[in-house]
């Protein structure tokens, strides 16, 4: 399969697809100044899809994708600067949740959501774990706190699981989502904590609350084994992050002040 293919009656060889190519491996042809693929190309291509992504005659096809098979781009749907920064600032850490599951097309749309997070050489290394069952969440929140109580770390927490196991690692939430990577991947911590930020802000958008596992991370980074083997995941690969999800028991009101802004300016 060609890696691009352009149809010339389309073609206004305007040279934005040689433009935008990150790797510069789209140049004009000898034969008229059409796009064509450099030699080394198929070898250094990164799959990014910039080329078909900007073409406006949709002239290019790249690796057998036209663009009859993109997702439309409706402009309409894009929210106003006042809409994104309002949608941005009243996102919460949810830490009370309705006993009610998300149902797993719900979920299931959140990880689709997720798979157009940026990663490093758009290798995409991001695979999930969904803990959909609150049962095995619960029964993962036991092994976290047996690790806990080994450390003595975060005693309140223990003591409100022992008395009336109230669950202050997750906090209740009825599903826990986990994002891990092969070892073997460029840059698996970063490219599992920008699709969890995708996945969690999605989830915002759809009115379900998410919270960063962090005790519950404590015990995976610390490479407790029950808790490990429990997860059951693939050799060599390690988790990068997790999230609780639930629909929200209460409705935020205002959105809080943050600290002023701290940066340098060169």
């Amino acid at each position: 399969m060609e890696l691009i293919n352009v149809d010339r009656s389309k073609c206004k060889r305007d040279g934005i697809c040689i433009s935008e190519c990150p790797f510069s491996l789209i140049e004009e042809s000898e034969d008229g100044g059409f796009p064509v693929a450099r030699r080394a190309a198929p070898r250094i291509c990164i799959d990014c899809g910039h080329c078909l992504a900007v073409c406006p005659h949709g002239a290019l096809t790249f690796k057998g994708q036209g663009p009859e098979s993109c997702l439309p781009l409706d402009r309409k749907l894009n929210p106003s600067p006042e809409a994104a920064a309002q949608f941005l600032r009243s996102r919460r850490s949810i830490r009370t949740y309705k006993d009610k599951p998300v149902p797993r097309e719900v979920l299931e749309q959140l990880l689709d959501i997720s798979r157009w997070a940026p990663s490093a050489k758009n290798a995409q290394p991001t695979k999930w774990l969904v803990i959909e069952s609150t049962a095995e969440v619960r029964r993962l929140i036991g092994l976290v706190v047996e690790w806990l109580r080994e450390n003595g770390s975060f005693p309140g927490v223990v003591a409100a699981w022992d008395l009336a196991e109230r669950d202050l690692v997750l906090r209740g939430a009825p599903h826990l989502v986990i994002a891990y990577a092969s070892e073997k991947a460029l840059k698996p911590e970063i490219d599992c904590t920008i699709a969890l930020t995708y996945l969690d802000l999605a989830a915002h958008g759809m009115g379900i609350g998410t919270c960063w596992a962090g005790i519950f991370l404590g015990a995976i980074f610390n490479n407790y084994p029950p808790l490990i083997e429990a997860l059951g995941l693939p050799e060599n690969h390690r988790v990068h992050g997790a999230l609780m999800l639930g629909y929200p028991k209460y409705r935020y009101q205002r959105i809080p002040q943050r600290k002023p802004t701290d940066a340098i300016w060169r």
